[in-house]
């Protein structure tokens, strides 16, 4: 129990970034939506919180793991990244459809907030800024720090989540990652 309400807490102080805040049944039950039509909301403010981190948190990785296929100068690397990115395309076509289910805003509730494990804009510049072996660097720094978080708050999500389809989806994400930080090291070294 002591490690669930740690692995919670983990995720919880990563809303606590000021301007942070997921659309929970806590707060309101049922929400509208500027038509005014009623919305429901997810039974649990860790899924919601998980799925409206993980999913810019992605879209992030994607743009610079996309950047990545396309400009580095290392074969594996550039061959890995393709791969990751695709990989990554494909969680998010799970994300998305869950976000609508569970009635939370397809918006980046997270724009602007300079998080661990977000690709932020200044990020995007930097790499596009830097190239060869300092470009590289840029990319695996902040890719591995990408895997390495939101692994993290995937198994948040599976400890203390509620909604069994974005548990599911976060433990696919947590096994994932494992083997993506591997594959990282093999290009990285």
């Amino acid at each position: 129990m002591k490690a669930v309400r740690g692995t919670a807490a983990a995720l919880l102080v990563l809303l606590a970034v000021p301007g942070c805040s997921a659309a929970t049944p806590a707060s309101t039950p049922v929400r509208s939506t500027p038509a005014g039509v009623p919305v429901q909301t997810p039974s649990g403010a860790t899924d919601a919180a998980w799925l409206q981190l993980m999913t810019p948190m992605n879209e992030g990785a994607v743009e610079l793991l996309t950047m990545a296929a396309d400009r580095s100068t290392d074969p594996g690397l550039r061959s890995w990244a393709a791969d990751l990115a695709a990989a990554h395309r494909a969680e998010l076509d799970r994300m998305r459809p869950l976000l609508k289910q569970l009635g939370l805003p397809a918006t980046n509730v997270h724009e602007g907030h300079e998080m661990p494990g977000m690709v932020t804009p200044g990020d995007l510049a930097k790499a596009r800024a830097a190239k060869g072996a300092a470009f590289e660097k840029v990319v695996v720094v902040q890719i591995r720090e990408h895997l390495e978080h939101s692994a993290r708050v995937s198994r948040s999500e599976v400890d203390a989540g509620s909604e069994a389809a974005a548990k599911k989806l976060a433990a696919s994400l947590v096994e994932a990652r494992a083997a993506e930080l591997d594959a990282l090291k093999a290009v990285a070294t």
